[in-house]
C-alpha cells in the first residue's frame, strides 16, 4: 500500500485522469480540470445546467477513471430519506434486525436533480457531505474513501422542485455549468457516440487508493498566512457589500483555500498563489452569496472583491 506521494506524482495522476475523462467528454477539459480539482481537495460539486450536456456521462467517466463505484439517485418528490441512507429491516425469522445499505454508500455519487426532491430528503445528504458517514437508529456506519457528490440541477425548469437551502449550498466546495461544447466538440461528440460508446472501453488509470494520498497530499500543500488573510478580507468585503444579504461564511473561506490546494497541486506546486484564489473564487463562492435586490449579481459582487481587495505581494515566496 502506497503510504505518500509526492506534488509531482500528484500532478501526474491528476493529469492522467483528465485525459482519461477527456476521452469521453470532449471539449471540457477546464470543467473537468475543476472537477478533479474539486476531488482533490475533498469537496463536492453542485452542475447547474441543462439536460444533455453530460452530466452524468462525467461521473461515470470519473468513477471508471479511479476504479471507483458508482450509483446514481434519481431524486423525486417521492424520495425518502431512508432511500438515500438505507434502513434497518426485521428479519421475522431470525428476529433480528439487518441494515440495508441505501444509495448514499458509494465512492462517486450522483445526486440527479437534487432540487427535485423535498427539503428533509435533501437533508439525508448533510451528514454523509461534511462528515463522510451515515447514522441510523444511533448506529454510524463510515463511507469509503474518496467519497464523492456531484448533484445536478436544471436551471431552467423550476416547476415542482424545492430551492436548496443554504446550509445545503454551503456543503458543496463548487458549483459549475459545464454548458454547450463547441461547433467542432459537438461535431466530435457526435461521430464518437454514433459508432459506439468511449465510456464501455474506459479502463481505470489509477485508483481509489491513490485517491486517498492525493488527498492527503493536497491538504499539505502550503497556504500563507498572508494569502489566508487575502481570503478573510475578500469574503469579509461580500459581507459588507450593500446588495448581499448573507455573505461567505469561515466555511466557504476554508473552501476556497482548499480548493486552491488542490489547483496549486495541479500545477506542480506545493505552495498557494494570490493567482489560484482569484481563478477559483468564482467558482466556489457565488453558490453561498445571497443576494437583495435585482440590480447586482452574485457574480458581479465576487468581480467587485476581487478587483478592490489588494493582492499579496510575491515577497512570500522569496
Amino acid at each position: 500500500m502506497q503510504t505518500s506521494m509526492t506534488i509531482e506524482q500528484v500532478k501526474e495522476k491528476i493529469t492522467t485522469v483528465r485525459s482519461a475523462v477527456e476521452s469521453v467528454m470532449v471539449g471540457k477539459s477546464a470543467e473537468i480540470e475543476l472537477v478533479l480539482v474539486a476531488l482533490a481537495a475533498g469537496g463536492h460539486v453542485l452542475l447547474e445546467d441543462v439536460p444533455g450536456t453530460g452530466k452524468t456521462t462525467l461521473a461515470k467517466t470519473l468513477a471508471a477513471s479511479i476504479s471507483g463505484t458508482f450509483k446514481r439517485i434519481q431524486f423525486t418528490p417521492d424520495l425518502l430519506p431512508s432511500d438515500l441512507t438505507g434502513l434497518n429491516v426485521y428479519n421475522p425469522k431470525t428476529g433480528d434486525f439487518t441494515f440495508k445499505k441505501g444509495g448514499l454508500f458509494t465512492h462517486i455519487l450522483l445526486a440527479d436533480e437534487i432540487n427535485r426532491a423535498t427539503p428533509r430528503t435533501q437533508s439525508g445528504l448533510l451528514e454523509c457531505m461534511e462528515e463522510r458517514q451515515i447514522t441510523i437508529d444511533g448506529e454510524t456506519y463510515p463511507l469509503a474513501p474518496p467519497y464523492f457528490v456531484i448533484a445536478t440541477q436544471n436551471p431552467v425548469e423550476t416547476q415542482g422542485t424545492f430551492p436548496l437551502p443554504e446550509a445545503q449550498l454551503d456543503r458543496f466546495l463548487m458549483q459549475l455549468t459545464i454548458g454547450y461544447p463547441t461547433r467542432e466538440g459537438e461535431a466530435d461528440i457526435i461521430q464518437r457516440f454514433l459508432s459506439n460508446n468511449p465510456l464501455e472501453t474506459l479502463k481505470p488509470v489509477s485508483t481509489t487508493e491513490d485517491w486517498i494520498q492525493i488527498q492527503k497530499t493536497v491538504s499539505q500543500v502550503t497556504v500563507h498566512k498572508d494569502i489566508c488573510t487575502y481570503i478573510a478580507d475578500l469574503a469579509t468585503y461580500t459581507r459588507k457589500h450593500g446588495s448581499v444579504a448573507l455573505g461567505v461564511s469561515p466555511r466557504g473561506n476554508l473552501a476556497l483555500a482548499r480548493s486552491a490546494q488542490g489547483y496549486a497541486a495541479l500545477q506542480g506546486r506545493d505552495f498557494v498563489r494570490p493567482e489560484d484564489i482569484k481563478y477559483l473564487a468564482p467558482y466556489v463562492w457565488p453558490h453561498r452569496l445571497l443576494i437583495r435586490g435585482r440590480n447586482t449579481t452574485k457574480d458581479q459582487v465576487i468581480t467587485d472583491a476581487l478587483a478592490k481587495i489588494p493582492v499579496p505581494t510575491e515577497d512570500m515566496f522569496q
